[in-house]
């Protein structure tokens, strides 16, 4: 992979947050599990009237210096380092580029995949069937504990299969380029080529975020009604919220990241809270910087939003506030 993939080039400070709640509605958050988060409900983005035709966007927005073409990694599961028994399947054969594929070929219908980075924070998933499921490795080199449990009654899991596995990542971007269980996508998803549309117009990495993040402004509006009743171990599917144009918090950022992957720009997509209330957001990669979370962005003077649900919020005074030096937000998962 070439870091040439990863480089964005620009003479300001760049911390790409995506809150999804309104911050007038923060108190109304309640906690979620972790398998659900959802963001509050946000004021809907409607789109301008006045939509340009394609002849007319193709001339105010010619193509740009930088290479366009779709840079989706694909997970593969060749079955070269496989551990398992008569229900489960790890594929390993791909640990070094940040993922395994685990595959649960038994009857049980409730079966939980627990993943213990060198971190020692460990993943919990859902596994939804026989075909193999791929899941990141973004805590580093080191050791892994996967364990695979299925459920006896009410919330007891007992342990169907567990392996440690020693990782050496290629380069610590990879877990951040391939799709997974949450950022869900493949070169022929609609995603892909709606990023390579709004890549298009961009000469540097930056221009390519800051199109696709001014599209995901301008076309998703917040799904309340999804929201107030999400089942548990929710996962967004990055396509149905671009056909639906509404989503909920961690729709909005398993889009972008779905489309920033595909562009070859490593992305985090991030679970934690804002004081008590649970989010989704993402993080991108500056090099100046190297990965850089927090809602901070500045140009040496002042403040910028770039958050699609703030965005659609004009108490810019009052974000500002609850902003402040980032110490409000705690990440617990990244994806």
């Amino acid at each position: 992979m070439k870091k040439d993939y990863y480089r964005i080039k620009t003479r300001r400070i760049l911390a790409l947050s995506l809150y999804c709640i309104c911050l007038i509605l923060l108190s109304a958050c309640g906690s979620s599990p972790v398998n659900s988060p959802a963001g509050e409900p946000a004021a809907p983005v409607t789109q301008p009237a006045d939509t340009p035709s394609e002849e007319t966007a193709a001339a105010e927005d010619p193509k740009g210096t930088r290479d366009n073409t779709p840079k989706c990694l694909v997970p593969e599961a060749p079955g070269t380092a496989t551990y398992g028994n008569d229900v489960v399947s790890i594929d390993a054969s791909n640990i070094n580029n940040g993922y395994l594929c685990v595959s649960y070929l038994g009857t049980c219908p409730k079966v939980k995949l627990q993943i213990t980075g060198p971190d020692q924070i460990t993943y919990t998933y859902d596994l939804y069937g026989q075909d193999y499921e791929t899941f990141p490795l973004t805590s580093g080199d080191g050791t892994y504990s996967v364990g695979v449990y299925e459920n006896i009654s009410g919330t007891q899991y007992a342990t169907t299969f567990y392996q440690e596995l020693n990782v050496t990542l290629a380069d610590p971007f990879l877990p951040f380029l391939y799709p997974n269980q949450y950022v869900n996508f493949t070169p022929d998803s609609e995603v892909v080529r709606k990023a390579e549309e709004l890549a298009a117009p961009a000469n540097t990495d930056l221009d390519v975020v800051s199109n696709i993040y001014n599209y995901v402004v301008g076309s998703i509006s917040y799904d309340d009604v999804k929201a107030a009743d999400l089942p548990n171990g929710y996962l967004s599917d990055v396509d149905e919220t671009l056909r639906s144009g509404s989503g909920i918090c961690l729709d909005y950022a398993a889009l972008m990241a779905a489309m920033l992957r595909s562009q070859g720009i490593p992305t985090h997509l991030e679970v934690g809270y804002a004081k008590e209330a649970h989010h989704a957001w993402i993080s991108t990669y500056v090099d100046e910087k190297g990965w850089i979370n927090g809602m901070i962005e500045f140009d040496g003077t002042s403040w910028s939003i770039l958050d699609p649900t703030y965005a659609a919020n004009s108490r810019e005074d009052s974000l500002r506030k609850f902003i402040g030096d980032g110490s409000n937000y705690t990440v617990k998962y990244v994806y």
